[in-house]
């Protein structure tokens, strides 16, 4: 059994193909995926999508590069949270990476606010954080009693970074970019995670793992992920399949 917690097959690009690539996954022995919201819109196709298929669960959040379109509001999100396969608040965080993207203190303020929303329904959070890794520490570290416990999405993290927010209650999500040629820093990182911190997933259909790299990613397509981290923590796939999923119904409380 393998647990992708980190898919966008809500994406416009995916949802089309969504029976076929849900269906690949089964094939493949991925029987739990999360369906992860980034905005309203991708929200309710997220809920859509868990409410008819088995094994599928949903998260809604405002992504940080969405925060400033007037559509997106706490408001919107209230009217979905209570759906019974909403499973967590995200993804949610800081992007500084891309200059279009809205302000540092845009970004801030809705980071804050989605804490304070997940902590009202008690929801672990997915985090987003992409070249703003400092103010996101800070900011969980701040609002600590906001959230119990949340994932790191695709962690780019030091390890010296994922110990203190190990103390504050998060797991460690990796995704294709560990299966990369030139990426041992990030592999000397997820070899150093905790086994019962460790989670995988693909991010699609973004992040292609090899051998598929340059192609569409698929959420099958987790496999090669939990192949790399078996081989980085000296471990049968089979049982890090087993304690990534055993890791991912705990976060989630499933």
């Amino acid at each position: 059994m393998i647990f992708n917690v980190h898919t966008h097959i809500n994406d416009d690009q995916e949802i089309l193909e969504a029976k076929e690539l849900i269906q690949e996954c089964y094939d493949n022995n991925v029987n739990k995926l999360v369906v992860i919201g980034y905005d309203i819109k991708s929200s309710k196709r997220a809920i859509e999508l868990a409410n008819n298929y088995e094994g599928v669960y949903a998260t809604i959040g405002i992504h940080p590069s969405e925060v400033n379109k007037e559509e997106n509001t706490i408001e919107e999100l209230e009217k979905l949270v209570k759906n019974k396969k909403v499973i967590a608040i995200g993804e949610i965080g800081l992007d500084y990476h891309w200059d279009n993207n809205p302000s540092k203190e845009e970004q801030q303020e809705w980071f804050i606010k989605q804490l304070i929303f997940a902590n009202k329904y008690k929801l672990p959070i997915i985090i987003h954080s992409r070249d703003a890794m400092g103010d996101t520490v800070e900011i969980l570290t701040k609002y600590k009693n906001m959230y119990q416990k949340g994932i790191m999405h695709c962690y780019a993290g030091s390890i010296e970074t994922s110990k203190e927010l190990a103390k504050l209650g998060f797991y460690f999500s990796f995704a294709g970019p560990l299966t990369y040629k030139n990426a041992n820093q990030l592999r000397s990182v997820a070899a150093s995670i905790p086994l019962d911190r460790l989670l995988i997933e693909t991010d699609d259909p973004y992040l292609t793992p090899s051998p598929y790299r340059g192609k569409r990613n698929h959420p099958s397509y987790v496999i090669y992920v939990a192949k790399e981290m078996a081989n980085l923590k000296n471990m049968t796939y089979e049982k890090l399949c087993e304690t990534t999923y055993n890791n991912a119904l705990k976060v989630f409380d499933l």
